[in-house]
């Protein structure tokens, strides 16, 4: 055993000379088994028949402007759980640290750490013989000032030549949010996080505006992404019809978002359409609830709030008479119900394809917690990766351009009469997707609107 260990603080530098990062603050974390690297566009490839992985990172915190290419070899794919509760299925490279002018190889996974304080989590297994920790101090070894650090990575400076886009949303520390900012700062866009609640508009003919807190005048804007909470679904598209009648590009517009918060309309729309989707029933407060249930092949079956969200108002009936007690509860309350037949065979798993700009770019299954019967990773549910059918990619894009949306969350339901769409969602979370399927989606939605965008006529 090594008498003359490293004493760290619980924040301290370190460098990764093969990966070509000069410098990064680590969190020394002894109470973390392995540890990980901050990692974006994670891909991995094969070069002479062995496996690597080609990853991007920004090292300094706070610095999405400073981006190294990085590529490593491939040891392991691993499932991790997270601080939070998620499990992911991460990539595990093995590089040298260096810390304390001492070199020796190391495991990390790599992951999105943007939603943590630190680029670099140092655990336990990276320390083991070599390191004791005192976790009362900090930076006990040399900490670069900013200058040097400009100058270390001076060379991977991306300059701003981009367009002004706004991200019209609610909470900016949500995981999608920043991932979107973070992806517009990474292609050289100026980047303007918008709160909804805080942004009041002037009707006017010929000089409609948009004001934000303060009184400040929100204009000269190239494009806007709305990401409506369902709760403010109203004022949220309010505030998008209003930026379109100021020629701003919105990358989902009002039209769509509002009937894709419409269950009803939307999916008569898909029907419409040509795309199937469970047999279903809508009343209002029936009748006769014996009929009801009778349309959708008797139970069990799902009752659903027509104004619930996330799965809030959602009910298996298992029973005729649970059936009955359901729609008649709903029936008290002179609510709006939707009756649909219930998927036994898909077991508690339905699939998430992510189309953008009329293709799919990345699809999950998620797989109900026990005791639940739907499948939502926010009930305590797993995401895993999964290759949708010809056939399922082109009812997604087929639903996302009915819906008149350029950014979709498809979800569909395997049954025994072939895939069926259960819901289109015009605000999709990029959490549990971008961390199953290590895919880029926010820069994928970036490309869109790159894409997509004309300047302003003048």
């Amino acid at each position: 055993m090594r008498q003359d260990k490293i004493i760290l603080g619980s924040e301290e530098w370190c460098s990764f000379p093969e990966l070509g990062i000069p410098a990064i603050k680590a969190r020394v974390d002894s109470g973390a088994k392995t540890s990980a690297l901050h990692a974006i566009n994670i891909a991995p490839f094969t070069r002479d028949e062995q496996h690597w992985v080609k990853f991007d990172i920004n090292p300094i915190q706070n610095n999405l402007r400073t981006v190294i290419h990085c590529e490593a070899q491939l040891i392991d794919k691993r499932v991790v759980k997270s601080s939070s509760g998620y499990r992911e299925q991460r990539f595990v490279i093995q590089t040298n640290l260096c810390i304390a002018g001492e070199i020796w190889p190391i495991e990390m996974t790599l992951t999105n750490r943007d939603s943590m304080g630190f680029r670099m989590l140092l655990g336990r297994e990276a320390m083991s013989g070599r390191i004791l920790v005192d976790p009362e101090q900090k930076y006990l070894l040399e900490q670069p000032e900013p200058e040097k650090l400009k100058h270390l990575y001076r060379n991977a400076v991306n300059e701003k030549s981009g367009l002004r886009i706004g991200l019209l949303a609610s909470n900016p520390e949500l995981y999608s949010n920043k991932r979107i900012m973070e992806s517009g700062e990474m292609r050289g866009h100026e980047m303007h996080f918008l709160n909804i609640k805080e942004c009041y508009m002037k009707l006017d003919a010929h000089n409609p505006e948009i004001h934000y807190r303060g009184g400040k005048v929100l204009d000269n804007f190239d494009a806007v992404i709305p990401r409506i909470r369902p709760s403010i679904t109203f004022y949220g598209c309010a505030l998008t019809r209003q930026f379109e009648a100021m020629k701003v590009y919105c990358l989902n517009s009002a039209a769509a978002i509002t009937q894709s918060r419409d269950k009803l309309f939307s999916l008569q729309l898909l029907l419409r359409n040509g795309v199937d989707i469970p047999t279903t029933g809508f009343a209002n407060s029936p009748l006769d609830t014996d009929d009801l249930i009778k349309m959708v092949g008797g139970p069990p079956l799902i009752v659903k709030l027509l104004e619930g969200t996330q799965g809030k108002g959602v009910v298996l009936a298992e029973t005729k008479k649970a059936a009955e007690s359901v729609i008649n509860a709903f029936k008290s309350l002179n609510a709006n119900i939707l009756v649909q037949e219930f998927i036994k065979e898909a077991d508690g798993k339905d699939l998430r394809l992510f189309v953008v700009n009329g293709k799919v770019v990345a699809s999950i299954q998620r797989t109900a917690a026990p005791g639940e019967f739907r499948a939502n990773v926010h009930m305590g549910g797993t995401a895993t990766v999964i290759k949708p059918t010809s056939q399922e990619k082109r009812i997604a894009i087929k639903a996302a351009k009915a819906m008149d949306l350029k950014v979709a969350g498809v979800d569909i339901i395997r049954s025994s009469k072939g895939p069926l769409l259960l819901e289109v969602n015009s605000s999709p979370g990029l959490e549990g997707i971008e961390g199953a399927t290590h895919k880029d989606i926010a820069g994928e939605m970036i490309k869109a609107i790159e894409k997509n965008f004309k300047p302003k006529a003048k």
